[in-house]
């Protein structure tokens, strides 16, 4: 894939605290667990998944310059990730995401810190607009600035670029709105799907009635995902539903990205429409497997040796 050309991903990147109950949560008090860390932010992860699977990929993101920042930094290389566009910020500490867990692995409560990200100003995009020239997809979290949304969003239509963005969380889901009508894929959950279309959804019926709407408002491929249910995906021209992979779950961070990541390599490759979607719910059943955010051994072998027919 070295001949390939590069995805351009741009959104947060953090240090990942993420706990997990051994027993049941109480309000007050503290339990026995397990406490990890390891490194995340939606955009870094979802750069670090197409990078695993082989796929050129370049991130455009901001730490700080501090101790996580320079590991953030040099482990997110050593993946295989071009993060020469980073900036490395004096003036903010690096993003972290904190999670807690219950005794089943279900997230119970998180707090993100990700006020670095306004660091990537819409200035530091058109210096850096040569990257979005020639690049198969840009992939972008709601982390970012609206400022810096719609200037990547329109770098990207000016080099006839594919756009697909991550809602992130139903808090700031909400940017997108405007933007529906530009994207190439979005790819929210029921609570940001709900976000995004303005009213509620319920069940399997409700997130492909969602994903429809979306590719009305002017979406190209749109998935609505459903957790342990699986996903919900529509284009101009199919639908369709596959299954979530059943399995034991040591970790829920990350899944999603994956997903998302996944997605993407199949769709910049060539793959069908309904072959990437069912390429994605393997990548997010590995992570799932997996106590790091991102899955060390993800590779397209692994993800063919569990694919959902």
């Amino acid at each position: 894939m070295t001949n390939a050309p590069h995805i351009l991903v741009i959104g947060a990147a953090s240090v990942d605290v993420k706990g997990r109950a051994y027993k049941d949560l109480h309000t007050g008090s503290s339990v026995p667990g397990d406490i990890t860390l390891s490194f995340g932010g939606v955009a870094r992860n979802v750069a670090e998944n197409l990078a695993r699977l082989g796929q050129p990929t370049v991130l455009i993101s901001a730490v700080g310059r501090d101790p996580f920042g320079a590991q953030i930094l040099e482990y997110t290389a050593r993946t295989g990730v071009n993060v020469e566009n980073i900036i490395v910020s004096p003036d903010h500490h690096s993003a972290a995401y904190l999670a807690v867990s219950d005794a089943q692995g279900s997230p119970a409560v998180a707090i993100d810190e990700m006020d670095i990200i306004d660091a990537v100003t819409p200035a530091h995009l058109y210096r850096n607009r040569a990257l979005f020239k020639g690049a198969a997809m840009l992939v972008m979290d709601a982390n970012l600035s609206a400022g810096a949304l719609a200037s990547a969003i329109r770098s990207a239509q000016r080099y006839q670029v594919p756009v697909a963005v991550d809602p992130t969380s139903p808090t700031l889901a909400g940017k997108l709105r405007e933007h529906l009508a530009g994207l190439a894929m979005t790819m929210p959950n029921v609570a940001e799907a709900e976000v995004l279309c303005g009213h509620a959804i319920s069940g399997r019926e409700g997130a492909m009635a969602a994903a429809q709407e979306l590719v009305a408002l002017g979406v190209e491929t749109a998935i609505v995902t459903l957790g342990e249910e699986g996903l919900c995906y529509a284009t101009a021209r199919e639908s369709g539903y596959v299954p979530a992979i059943r399995c034991e779950v040591v970790d829920f961070t990350g899944a999603g990205d994956a997903l998302t990541a996944a997605v993407v390599y199949g769709l910049v490759n060539g793959f069908s429409t309904g072959e990437a979607m069912r390429l994605g719910v393997s990548a997010a059943t590995l992570t799932l497997r997996c106590a790091d955010t991102v899955c060390p051994t993800l590779s397209l072998e692994r993800l063919y040796d569990q694919l959902v027919i």
